[in-house]
C-alpha cells in the first residue's frame, strides 16, 4: 500500500518529461519528486528509469509499471472529480495559461471577480504567447484561438475573435486614406509575427475573398506592442478587436475598409478530456462565458 502515493508522482515524471516539470505540475519540490521515485524503486526492487544529464527514459520494468500506473492514476483522478462534483462549493487550485495580450487586457480584470464569487478556489495565471503542453505545464485550462492541433484536447468556446484593419488619424493625415485594397501596397503595413498569413491579408465581401500582399518596416509578436505602433502613427495594422475596440470607440484609431470583413476565429478554453469535469473547472468556464458575452463579447458592443 505504501506504493500508492508514489503513483501520481511517477506518472507525472513520465508525462511531463522530467523531474522539474513534474515538480511544477504537482506543486512540490524537485528533490521531493526525486526522493519519492528513489523510494519507489527501492520498494519494488527494480530500476524504473534510466537517468542521464540530458534525458530520462523508462527501463523495461518501468514501461510495464507505467502502463498499469497510468490507468490507476486516471481512475483515481476520475474518482476525485466525481466526488468533487458533489461538493456544494467549487474549491482547489486552478492553473491557467493565456496569451499575453488577452490575458493582460481581459483575463486579469476577470480573475478578481471570479475569485469573489468562488473564494475557495485559488488561481495560478501564467501569461505566455507560446503554445504550451497542458500536461507538461501542469495546466488545467489554456486559452487559445484557432483550430486545435491536439485531438486529445477539448475546447469550450468563450467568444469570437474578430480582427479589423486600423490606423491612427495622424498616420492617415500624413499618408492619405486608402480607398481601395490595392492602395495598401503603397502603405507601411505592420504584421503580427505569429500570424499564419504574415505577409498576406485577406478581406471578405459578399462571400468573395480578396488577398493583398503587404510590406512594412516593423513586425512584432505582441498585439499590444503592435497597437502602440499604430497609435504612434507608424503604419496600418490588423488587430483583434479585443485589443483595438476601445481605441476605435475613443477615436484614437480609425477602422479601415469597414465594408469588408477579415477572417475570424474563436477564443476557446482548452482542457484535457476527462470523464468527470472538476467543479472548479466547470465554474471557471461558466463564469468566463458569462463575463465575456459569447456571441457578442463586451469589447465588440
Amino acid at each position: 500500500m505504501d506504493n500508492i502515493g508514489a503513483i501520481p508522482v511517477f506518472v507525472a515524471v513520465i508525462e511531463c518529461g522530467g523531474f522539474s516539470p513534474a515538480a511544477r505540475f504537482l506543486g512540490i519540490s524537485k528533490s521531493a519528486v526525486s526522493k519519492r521515485i528513489t523510494q519507489l524503486e527501492e520498494q519494488l526492487g527494480v530500476k524504473l528509469l534510466h537517468r542521464t544529464t540530458r534525458k530520462l527514459s523508462l527501463t523495461e520494468a518501468g514501461e510495464h509499471y507505467f502502463e498499469h500506473a497510468s490507468r490507476a492514476n486516471n481512475a483515481a483522478r476520475d474518482a476525485e472529480d466525481a466526488v468533487a462534483q458533489l461538493q456544494g462549493e467549487p474549491q482547489g487550485r486552478l492553473r491557467i495559461n493565456t496569451p499575453m495580450s488577452f490575458g493582460r487586457l481581459h483575463m486579469a480584470p476577470m480573475i478578481p471577480e471570479f475569485l469573489k464569487r468562488y473564494p475557495k478556489i485559488s488561481i495560478d495565471l501564467v501569461m505566455d504567447d507560446k503554445v504550451v503542453d497542458l500536461v507538461k505545464g501542469g495546466f488545467d485550462i489554456a486559452i487559445r484561438s484557432g483550430t486545435l492541433a491536439d485531438s486529445s484536447l477539448i475546447a469550450r468556446r468563450l467568444a469570437p475573435l474578430n480582427s479589423v484593419l486600423c490606423a491612427s488619424p495622424e498616420y492617415l493625415k500624413n499618408n492619405g486614406h486608402p480607398e481601395h485594397l490595392d492602395d495598401l501596397l503603397q502603405h507601411n503595413c505592420l504584421p503580427f509575427s505569429y500570424s499564419n498569413d504574415l505577409k498576406e491579408w485577406t478581406f471578405i465581401k459578399e462571400n468573395h475573398s480578396h488577398n493583398v500582399v503587404v510590406t512594412g518596416n516593423y513586425q512584432v509578436n505582441n498585439s499590444e506592442a503592435l497597437r502602440d505602433a499604430v497609435l504612434q502613427g507608424l503604419g496600418i495594422a490588423r488587430l483583434p478587436t479585443f485589443v483595438a475596440g476601445a481605441d476605435i470607440k475613443a477615436g484614437r484609431m480609425v477602422q479601415l475598409f469597414c465594408d469588408y470583413e477579415m477572417p475570424s476565429q474563436e477564443i476557446n478554453a482548452v482542457l484535457i478530456e476527462r470523464q468527470f469535469m472538476p467543479a472548479k473547472v466547470r465554474a471557471f468556464l461558466d463564469f468566463a462565458i458569462e463575463y465575456f458575452g459569447t456571441e457578442i463579447p463586451y469589447w465588440d458592443k
